[in-house]
């Protein structure tokens, strides 16, 4: 884990788990249990934020449930108080639900920006209570489009991409972050790889960093059958990725734990498995710079 940078742009962790969070709520089984016999086990749904330490300006990457947490968190590490916008992937609770923070009821907020594609977009501007927040002025929603650049500021640029997931209520993105030429992807959530256009070992030695779903680490860690539950599991994702070498490999930190996965056990053999075989996994706070 490193510290901060003083001037350049860097990224920080905000949450590591699925959208539920961890403990999951009504979970009274042995994963979570531990969890909430003690609090500091606890972890915030999955998160990144992009701050600007020479610019003075901050973006989060999904609004979750956590996001009065979150936030707490940004800005005591930041020292910055403004939010300059919100980067939405996709419609599910644990990545847009925390919008509502920003509504009357609570933050009051003005005019924050949020960057949506057009599905996402829609289903904010035609659906209860969100729609409020766009009648309200709490919110500004920005449209954004596929593989188009998008400069936050001079320093920070952003590139969605469409990844294969649900789409009950809209599309699902991932984000290249792009700064100082280094680029960091962000896929908290994605179908089988399989059933992307892409390949994920193919992407992995072009760019820097990548934070991608995690969110079951083997087929049987739920009782059901998890291939009708579409997340790459990360033995597959590592068998997948196992060509690559060590330097490639350290790239990759696995992010979006379900409440399940035995890598939010910190020193479990699982856990230990995947950092011996050169892989990273996701801590709140952990800052990347650039």
């Amino acid at each position: 884990m490193k510290n901060a940078s003083e001037k350049e742009p860097y990224v920080i962790v905000l949450g590591i788990a699925q959208d539920a969070g961890y403990p999951q709520i009504n979970c009274q089984k042995k994963c979570c249990m531990r969890a909430w016999k003690n609090p500091q086990l606890k972890k915030h749904a999955t998160c990144l934020a992009i701050v600007d330490p020479s610019s003075k300006q901050q973006w989060i990457i999904d609004a979750t449930p956590d996001l009065k947490h979150q936030l707490h968190m940004l800005k005591s590490q930041s020292l910055i108080d403004p939010i300059d916008g919100f980067l939405l992937t996709h419609a599910h609770v644990g990545h847009y639900a925390g919008l509502i923070h920003l509504g009357k009821e609570i933050m009051g907020a003005e005019k924050i920006p949020v960057y949506a594609m057009r599905k996402m977009k829609e289903f904010i501007e035609k659906n209860k209570p969100w729609n409020q927040l766009v009648k309200l002025n709490n919110i500004n929603i920005n449209l954004i489009n596929e593989k188009s650049e998008y400069k936050l500021n001079e320093n920070v640029t952003i590139k969605p991409f469409l990844v294969p997931h649900r789409t009950e209520f809209s599309e699902t993105v991932g984000y290249n972050i792009i700064i100082n030429n280094k680029t960091l992807i962000f896929i908290p959530d994605i179908d089988k790889w399989e059933e992307w256009n892409m390949k994920i070992e193919n992407i992995i030695p072009n760019i820097d960093y990548a934070f991608i779903d995690g969110t079951f680490y083997k087929d049987g860690e739920v009782n059901r059958d998890m291939s009708k539950i579409p997340h790459p599991l990360i033995e597959e994702t590592m068998k997948r990725c196992n060509k690559l070498s060590k330097s490639d490999k350290s790239k990759i930190h696995f992010i979006h734990f379900n409440h399940t996965n035995p890598l939010l056990i910190k020193g479990s053999k699982d856990q230990m498995s995947v950092q011996k075989n050169g892989y990273n996994i996701a801590e709140e706070g952990m800052i990347i710079n650039f």
